[in-house]
């Protein structure tokens, strides 16, 4: 039986050699080469051609090559009853807290307002607060939120976190539900999206959660760039009541040239690059999933299609 890799620019010579090494007896094939239909048994995907995966009648499991999923979901044609099992993995959560730790730092140093200084060959030394009175908030509190939360807090930063159920990490504040995520925002100073991308957190981030956060807030979208309003924070940047953004997703990738993210004074463009996937620790994630799969156990963990995570 066979496993097929389909990730275009990723490395399938290293993927082969670890499958063959993890999962003993596994033909491994690159797609668009994927021989005989029925003798593959999973796909190790990332932004696969739509209504291809319908073409395997023995698929077992469609395992993820990102943290999201919603490059799978895109297809309508998915084959029913296969698990979509998403890619959760240490070295992951590790790379996207170390990106929030930066930039709240960035933020919280006034690193953003010495950067134009230096252009303008301006001396200042500009006061901070301290941490514990620097508000930070993580806008959904899955494994990887919760790891930039940790992260940020043994930092010594007051940190709440906001997600869909209530969520009990030692140190950090928690929000939840619609009634609590307006409270959040507003006592947030450096706010972090590491939300999923479902229809409920499409344009989540609008004119309205801008206004709530207080004058003079940061962002921080390292989730995906639907998540929140263009127009809408570029309004707020300009007005002033959102002081600075760093912006690592973004509705069209790459960035197109002539979007005005590129050349905006407060705004940090960064290329998708918060938490590649580490091949090393993914593929011992992936080779995991597909022996529970041959020992005829779930793998874990399996992506809920009513909830979209």
């Amino acid at each position: 039986m066979a496993i097929l890799f389909s990730y275009a620019g990723g490395d399938a010579d290293f993927w082969r050699a670890r499958m063959n090494e993890l999962v003993p007896g596994q033909e491994f094939r690159v797609f668009p080469n994927a021989g005989d239909p029925g003798d593959v048994e999973f796909a190790l995907v990332w932004l696969h051609p739509e209504g291809d995966l319908k073409n395997y009648p023995n698929l077992k499991a469609i395992l993820s090559l990102a943290a999201g999923v919603e490059h799978i979901l895109r297809d309508p044609d998915l084959p029913d009853g296969v698990p979509i099992v998403r890619l959760v993995d240490d070295m992951l959560a590790q790379d996207m807290a170390l990106h929030v730790v930066h930039w709240v730092i960035h933020y919280h140093r006034n690193y953003h307002v010495y950067a134009g200084d230096q252009d303008n060959k301006r001396w200042q030394r500009l006061r901070f607060p301290d941490t514990a009175e620097r508000r930070v908030g993580i806008l959904g509190m899955g494994e990887l939120g919760a790891e930039a939360a940790r992260r940020v807090r043994d930092l010594g930063f007051a940190v709440a976190g906001w997600s869909r159920r209530p969520k009990a990490i030692e140190g950090v504040e928690s929000f939840h539900g619609p009634d609590g995520l307006m409270p959040f925002l507003a006592r947030t100073d450096i706010l972090a999206s590491l939300l999923p991308l479902t229809g409920a957190t499409e344009n989540l981030l609008d004119a309205e959660k801008f206004a709530a956060m207080p004058k003079g807030a940061f962002v921080i979208n390292l989730s995906r760039g639907a998540i929140l309003v263009d127009e809408d924070l570029r309004a707020a940047l300009d007005s002033g009541h959102i002081a600075g953004a760093a912006l690592d997703v973004f509705r069209a990738e790459p960035l197109p040239p002539d979007d005005p993210y590129w050349s905006h004074p407060k705004v940090a463009v960064t290329p998708h690059a918060a938490g590649p996937t580490n091949d090393r620790s993914a593929a011992r994630k992936v080779a995991q999933n597909i022996n529970r799969v041959l020992a005829g156990e779930a793998p874990h963990p399996v992506l809920d299609m009513e909830q979209r995570y």
